[in-house]
């Protein structure tokens, strides 16, 4: 972190820009305002760098054009260096975070068009969550070889714009390979292992609406996935092509009154709790449309106290999210108009968030 960064706060909402530092632990943040908040370095992250790389056209898979860069995307490209003829940063000091050394890198994807989510475009990114500058390359499987996508270095505690894709380039991105060494510009280190991670990305989370969240890493709500955490590689299971097809053909035979999957109960005195969030219910929604989706919400969240409307003084406890309140608002429509005699309120809140409304069976 340096003076000039776009930050976030990371316990609250806002931001600005650093504009100096009363020691190695407290930056000072100016916010639009103008007023110069003293703020925790390990309380702020880094949202955008001035240091962003775009890849060689040749680094390039086949598919994969030069990404057109929408304005809130520009200013991390301004000055970019090529990806592929980078040098070891000459920083000349590094503003770290307590906890941070260990080895953290994401992979972010960024709709440019959420509510589109099925046509847009995203913005991959490589994030570095660490002390450490990380000095990395990305190789995507082609056959039996790899061919180089971009390596670069990342610098500590900052993001690094790699590739504009579609739904359709997805597939040549599925698997791929991330080579990893880690090491400080400025002071003594503990000597980290070099990683060598295999990738495999889930092509049905691009599907699914309500994986995009909202995240510390950028302003939209994104996709965020973990390529080492603490120092540990870690992996996502894919569904290939051909299953993808067999799983949206399985889902299109299962009744729409079929039992919500997340429906557990512990024992007769805890509440039932549902789970209606839809990536939890099906395991794609190609297909389908917002309505679609929340139809279907709906439906589970019925068949559910349909099977226990018996039950008096029975508890039920469904989880929507909180999101732009449409599931939980079509909810409390219902229990108004429909099941009148059910009493309901917000779940607990140290449990569930904001995201819960509990229905007591009368």
């Amino acid at each position: 972190m340096k003076i000039g960064d776009k930050v976030r706060f990371i316990s609250e909402k806002g931001g600005g820009v650093v504009v100096g530092f009363q020691n190695n632990n407290i930056a000072i943040v100016e916010d639009e305002d103008g007023f110069q908040v003293p703020t925790q370095v390990q309380d702020l992250v880094v949202v955008n760098d001035d240091k962003q790389a775009k890849m060689l056209s040749g680094a390039t898979t086949p598919k994969i054009q030069e990404p057109d860069i929408p304005a809130s995307h520009a200013n991390a490209m301004a000055n970019a260096p090529v990806a592929q003829n980078c040098n070891v940063p000459k920083a000349l000091h590094v503003y770290e975070r307590e906890n941070s050394d260990q080895i953290n890198l994401y992979l972010g994807f960024v709709p440019k068009d959420k509510q589109n989510i099925s046509k847009t475009e995203f913005f991959m990114y490589l994030i570095n969550d660490c002390n450490f500058f990380l000095s990395f390359t990305y190789s995507l499987q082609q056959g039996d070889d790899y061919k180089l996508l971009a390596h670069n270095v990342l610098e500590p505690n900052t993001k690094l714009l790699i590739s504009k894709l579609t739904l359709d380039d997805v597939q040549d991105f599925q698997n791929g390979a991330i080579q990893i060494n880690a090491y400080k510009t400025d002071k003594p280190f503990k000597l980290q292992p070099s990683l060598d991670v295999k990738l495999k990305v889930d092509p049905v989370k691009f599907y699914k609406l309500h994986t995009f969240r909202e995240n510390d890493f950028f302003d939209e709500d994104a996709l965020v996935m973990s390529v080492v955490e603490n120092g540990v590689p870690m992996k996502t299971l894919t569904i290939e092509a051909d299953d993808l097809k067999e799983k949206i053909i399985e889902k299109q035979r299962i009744e729409i009154t079929a039992p919500a999957r997340t429906a557990h109960k512990r024992n007769d005195n805890e509440p039932l709790v549902v789970d209606l969030h839809i990536d939890e219910l099906l395991d794609t929604t190609a297909g389908m449309s917002h309505t679609d989706m929340l139809n279907f919400q709906l439906d589970k969240f019925r068949e559910t106290l349909e099977s226990f409307k018996q039950k008096k003084g029975f508890k039920i406890i469904f989880i929507h999210g909180k999101g732009e309140g449409v599931l939980r608002n079509a909810i409390i429509r219902e229990l108004r108009y429909k099941y009148k005699k059910y009493t309901y309120q917000d779940a607990s809140f140290q449990e569930y968030g904001y995201g819960a409304t509990q229905v007591t069976i009368h």
